[in-house]
């Protein structure tokens, strides 16, 4: 799956990461006051190593280039049983599978700091082509500052898997595929092999995260788009959600909850978000109501998405538009500011969590409100009306 996807959104897929021989999982809470940028945290705990030749990830030191392992110490039993003041999100001894992390910048790596920030332990799969670049930033401190938790340790990631989304099994994958240069020396990478890898590595996991979208023709208005481009993205940006919850809800302790990330073109018109991608975030949405009654009366397992407004990832500059999204959202939403990742990863976060264990079959928007509105604003026609505006003061 290339890197052109939904804006804001991420792709998917992963390899086998390096084998963690030694681990320690340790736990923490996190509590999001009314500004996040301000939220009091209790004290953050969890650490998980992860050993290969060489440790995976080095601590991040502000005012040093050396790099040194640091595994942040646990609380005492007593202090971790304490009941803790306020309204906390608390993932502690929870487990989470996040599918389509590959850099450090995108909604799938925020919703990761988030949950691990609220004591979750964190897996991760990751696009196969991408593995190699990903595990190497990990393992030369290149992501270490955008590793900091709000306590000032560092996210530690359990295991890296290679991951494609688009395949469910091997017998499903082209022979093109398996011989091509960018898949060699990963394995076990189909969805139903990853889950089998978790089960018996970890034994099973609380919360899956769908992190995964890509449109080969986004760029092509619908009207031009071919079919196999049209099935393509919705292969993988909706079918995905449908086959990881396949292969993972069995494993999935219950109470567990699952999230996916769509975007408001599943509703309303967005020029040059094409390619089929619109009917893959709609189907994506349908399939959230669904899978929610199914999986919840089955397996007792909460189904929800966020949908996220624009931001300024890697994969969504490939669409080309995505700064003239961001400019229109911050004229035209009812919150005038940017958007950030972390906004969305906490709200992540709160849905993964006992918070919300009446929440599911939910399209919950995290967008700075721009859903809400039936026109945009910064229009001429409306340049004599008395349109409030923020306080700059």
């Amino acid at each position: 799956m290339a890197a052109t996807a939904t804006p804001g959104m991420h792709m998917a897929t992963t390899k086998p990461c390096i084998s963690s021989s030694r681990k320690i999982f340790k736990t923490s809470t996190a509590i999001f006051g009314s500004e996040f940028k301000e939220a009091s945290w209790a004290r953050l705990t969890s650490s998980s190593c992860v050993s290969s030749t060489q440790p995976l990830f080095q601590s991040f030191t502000p005012t040093s280039i050396k790099h040194k392992k640091v595994v942040t110490r646990a609380m005492s039993e007593a202090s971790e049983n304490k009941p803790l003041p306020g309204l906390p999100i608390d993932l502690r001894g929870k487990r989470a599978f996040i599918a389509g992390v590959a850099d450090d910048n995108g909604y799938g790596w925020a919703i990761a700091k988030s949950l691990a920030a609220a004591g979750a332990e964190i897996l991760v799969g990751t696009w196969v082509p991408a593995l190699n670049i990903f595990e190497s930033s990990l393992r030369r401190g290149k992501f270490d500052e955008s590793r900091m938790l709000p306590d000032g340790s560092l996210m530690e990631i359990s295991k890296v898997y290679p991951l494609d989304a688009v395949y469910d099994k091997p017998e499903d994958v082209p022979e093109d595929v398996k011989l091509n240069k960018r898949y060699a020396g990963s394995s076990n990478w189909t969805v139903k092999e990853v889950a089998e890898s978790v089960k018996q590595d970890f034994g099973s996991i609380d919360i899956l995260v769908h992190s995964l979208a890509n449109g080969p023709e986004v760029v092509k208005p619908l009207l031009e788009t071919s079919r196999n481009g049209y099935l393509a993205a919705i292969s993988a940006s909706s079918y995905s959600f449908i086959s990881l919850l396949q292969h993972f809800v069995p494993i999935m302790n219950p109470g567990g909850a699952t999230i996916s990330l769509t975007y408001i073109a599943s509703e309303k018109v967005i020029p040059g978000y094409g390619g089929g991608m619109s009917s893959a975030k709609a189907a994506l949405e349908s399939d959230t109501r669904v899978l929610a009654f199914e999986a919840g009366r089955k397996n007792k397992i909460r189904v929800n998405t966020i949908s996220a407004g624009p931001l300024r990832s890697r994969a969504a500059k490939a669409i080309g538009f995505i700064d003239m999204m961001i400019d229109y959202s911050l004229v035209n939403a009812p919150l005038e500011k940017e958007l950030t990742a972390e906004e969305v990863g906490n709200a992540a976060a709160f849905l993964a969590s006992p918070l919300a264990s009446a929440i599911t079959g939910s399209v919950v928007y995290v967008d700075n409100g721009l859903n809400a509105m039936g026109v945009g604003v910064d229009s001429p026609i409306f340049e004599n009306l008395d349109i409030p505006k923020a306080n700059k003061s």
